[in-house]
């Protein structure tokens, strides 16, 4: 039987995004940006809930496409707030749809949002060594900058323990706990 990190749990659905996508470092744009809109979703809530409605958020955000969420209007965001397949919160939705423009600015700006993004680690995945989660942390150093930038930009929900979690999400960080099968893989 493979060992896991703790928080993969027994459900299946956990287990999957666990073994297949959690903590792989990701260099697509589209990706980035579903990671930061799903993230900044579950502020307040658990992970599981996200995970559970991210196909109703794919269908909500064009495929998270951030040209498409970018021209989001009053209308498309009164119709997402009736949408039972995501996180019917006003603050949020407003903030995918700004995020969005912001997301294309840096892409004007750098290429990609991923050659910014990844300026915040130089370019490499920070890669810890947990023997179980009492050690994790909500937020570092390379969090905090992140965040700081990312307002400075115009972004909204991403404080840095959410940047620490995109972090972690998006393979900037490498928080599987060493004796789990993915520590070596990632």
């Amino acid at each position: 039987m493979r060992q896991r990190c703790a928080w993969a749990g027994s459900r299946e659905e956990m287990r999957s995004y666990h073994d297949e996508e959690w903590g792989v470092p990701i260099h697509d744009d589209r990706l980035h940006f579903e990671f930061l809109i799903l993230e900044g979703a579950q502020a307040g809530l658990s992970w599981e809930t996200i995970l559970r409605k991210r196909e109703g958020y794919r269908n909500a955000f064009a495929g998270f496409d951030p040209v498409a969420v970018a021209r989001f209007g009053d209308a498309e965001q009164q119709i997402l707030l009736q949408n039972p397949g995501i996180v019917r919160n006003r603050l949020k939705i407003r903030s995918a749809v700004s995020n969005a423009r912001s997301f294309l600015e840096i892409q004007g700006e750098f290429g990609t949002f991923d050659a910014y993004i990844w300026r915040f680690t130089d370019g490499q995945t920070i890669r810890n060594a947990w023997e179980d989660l009492s050690g994790l942390p909500a937020e570092t150093d390379e969090s905090r900058a992140m965040s700081r930038d990312l307002k400075k930009r115009g972004f909204r929900f991403v404080g840095p323990t959410i940047c620490y979690a995109y972090m972690q999400a998006a393979g900037l960080v490498n928080d599987h706990q060493v004796d789990c099968f993915r520590y070596s893989e990632v």
